[in-house]
């Protein structure tokens, strides 16, 4: 008999893609305890070095998401200039693995769960009591008994373990009346990809394919037109398996992927038509990148209609702001273009109640299976977007443990707490902006503006704001200083510019805006932080003429900092040192207290 190890926690996060890995790093710095389990030997899901899809996210000015995804954007960009994938499993790695209240589980498979039924808060019929996962590389089973749980599968595999509510496929037109011509719902889905990526090299490179590659011609590229010199290729469109099931099938559609993947490369490396002979293989991924599979029910389903009329929820916990990007099922063999393309109104809201299950007590989900219909999917299923869903759910999660509260409950008593929460965090919430402690607004301030205590944490049209208008624009070394009576500081936020449309940056719009690289080019940049980010600065705290250093940090890789205090001060003070970039001016977003 196989050995068996039984851990207990308040949050059981299944599967370490980007939500997942959010989801637990966000509840983990609340102070509760998570239990991270993930079926892959490497985090990051879809964004990992096994599977190499981009982390995309809201489209437009000033829509970059921030919060933990930003961390390790600009950790990113300090560690690994090259964009070397093997540094960004690492960068990764690391984030999980600093959490000291985190368990992390790798290459542990979610295989079973204990439920009890019965009625249960909130009208829910299913509490969730255990998952077991089966380690493959020690042989070892573990059974997790968890207070919450959180399935950021992707694939939602306690929906079938649990009883929870699914669905999977496409909803006709007229149930939620979208922009759709489908009258009749069915199964359908959008397909996977197995990515390829190519280095050029300075010598000529032959490529032997696989006899058992597909054989294609210029014909079978009509609408997708690979190009290894443009920097936004990295061929998605290699795509298979949305008219058959993306669960059941998947083998099957891996090996026809990889056949599709080194027929692709053949047919660019020894058509002639690419200029590509000094090229080499640099990649192929085996195993599939998914797009859709099931989505859970939840208390709010979110539909397309939501996104393109720009609903605003009282519920908001994130944004998102990617097209209706919804592949055709057929994927590579569907002639035509391969997708459609209807822009949103970046950045729309995202309900809280689309993130925790609408018939099981304890189950929260980040991630492409949250409620929403497949056409709010095809925007909403982007890693950026999802990385901030999980976000919402970790802090939603220590809100639940703290309280003893069910997901619901954070809904019907403590929302406003878990939006703060967020804030506080530097997660952007569009109808949302953080409150000025009355202490704060009514200290006496040593410069002449008051953009740093606006509760305005980026420059945003939302704001009003311009380039000028959303930061104070300190000198190298000067010093901001607030004065006022003897209090007791629970809290100090500063927020820098990092520089979020990324023009301190090199390269075209895909190199300053991801953090990996498709092809590699000769011409490649090398990347570094952006130049407008504090680099160095010292946070102090006065009383009575007595100094304290709170904070001094030298090569500063974070956009914001939320410092929890407790210390009585009648005067605080930061200094700015230095920027990335060595410029005279050093861009102060926020600087405030409470």
């Amino acid at each position: 008999m196989l050995q068996k190890k039984i851990l207990e926690c308040d949050l059981c996060v299944i599967g370490g893609g980007m939500a997942g890995l959010t989801a637990a790093i966000s509840a983990a710095r609340e102070g509760i305890n998570v239990v991270l389990m993930h079926e892959r030997p490497i985090l990051g899901g879809n964004a990992s070095s096994e599977i190499r899809m981009w982390i995309c996210g809201a489209l437009g000015k000033d829509n970059r998401e921030t919060g933990i995804l930003e961390e390790i954007a600009l950790e990113n960009l300090y560690r690994n200039p090259t964009k070397n994938y093997a540094i960004w499993d690492t960068v990764l790695y690391d984030f999980v693995k600093r959490e000291k209240n985190i368990t992390l589980l790798l290459n542990c498979t979610c295989m079973d769960a204990q439920t009890e039924k019965g009625d249960f808060k909130d009208d829910r019929n299913i509490k969730i009591k255990s998952v077991t996962g089966y380690q493959m590389t020690t042989q070892c089973f573990y059974e997790i008994k968890s207070a919450l749980y959180c399935d950021s599968s992707g694939d939602s595999i306690l929906a079938p373990l649990t009883g929870a509510e699914f669905r999977i496929g496409r909803e006709s037109k007229n149930e939620f009346n979208e922009a759709t011509n489908l009258m009749e719902a069915d199964t359908m889905t959008m397909g996977m990809s197995c990515l390829i990526q190519g280095r050029e090299t300075d010598k000529k490179v032959d490529y032997i394919p696989p006899s058992w590659s597909t054989k294609l011609t210029e014909k079978d590229f009509e609408n997708r037109n690979p190009d290894l010199y443009k920097e936004n290729e990295n061929f998605w469109y290699l795509e298979l398996g949305g008219n058959r099931n993306t669960i059941d099938d998947t083998e099957t559609i891996r090996d026809e992927l990889i056949e599709l993947a080194t027929g692709t490369w053949d047919y660019i490396k020894n058509s002639g038509n690419h200029n590509a002979d000094n090229w080499e293989l640099d990649f192929l991924g085996f195993l599939p990148g998914k797009r859709e599979s099931r989505r859970m029910c939840g208390e709010y389903m979110i539909t397309q209609k939501d996104l393109s009329e720009n609903c605003v929820f009282e519920d908001e916990i994130a944004y998102g702001g990617w097209p209706i990007d919804d592949h055709f099922p057929g994927g590579f063999y569907h002639r035509g273009t391969p997708n459609t393309n209807i822009p949103t109104p970046a950045p729309y809201s995202l309900p809280y109640r689309s993130l925790y299950s609408k018939n099981v007590e304890n189950l929260f989900f980040a991630g492409r299976n949250i409620s929403m219909t497949h056409m709010a999917m095809s925007s909403i299923r982007v890693m950026a977007t999802c990385a901030l869903l999980g976000e919402a759910v970790g802090k939603a999660a220590s809100i639940a443990i703290r309280n003893n509260l069910t997901p619901h409950g954070i809904y019907t008593e403590k929302i406003d707490e878990l939006k703060k929460l967020l804030l506080n965090e530097d997660c952007f919430l569009p109808s949302n902006k953080r409150r000025m402690s009355d202490k704060c607004l009514n200290a006496k301030l040593n410069i002449n503006s008051d953009v740093i205590r606006n509760g305005e944490d980026r420059a945003h049209r939302l704001y009003g704001t311009n380039e000028k208008n959303y930061a104070y624009f300190a000198g190298t070394c000067e010093e901001i200083t607030y004065e006022f009576d003897e209090s007791e500081i629970s809290s100090v936020h500063i927020v820098f510019c990092s520089d979020l449309n990324r023009e301190t940056l090199p390269g075209g719009i895909c190199e300053k805006t991801h953090s990996t690289r498709a092809n590699t080019l000769l011409s490649s940049p090398v990347m570094h932080m952006p130049h407008t980010l504090c680099k160095e600065f010292v946070l102090t705290g006065s009383l009575n003429g007595a100094e304290t250093e709170i904070l001094h940090i030298k090569d500063n890789r974070k956009r914001a900092y939320h410092i929890e205090l407790m210390q009585k001060f009648d005067r605080l003070i930061l200094k700015l040192v230095c920027n990335w970039g060595n410029t005279e001016e050093i861009p102060v977003i926020s600087f405030d207290f409470e």
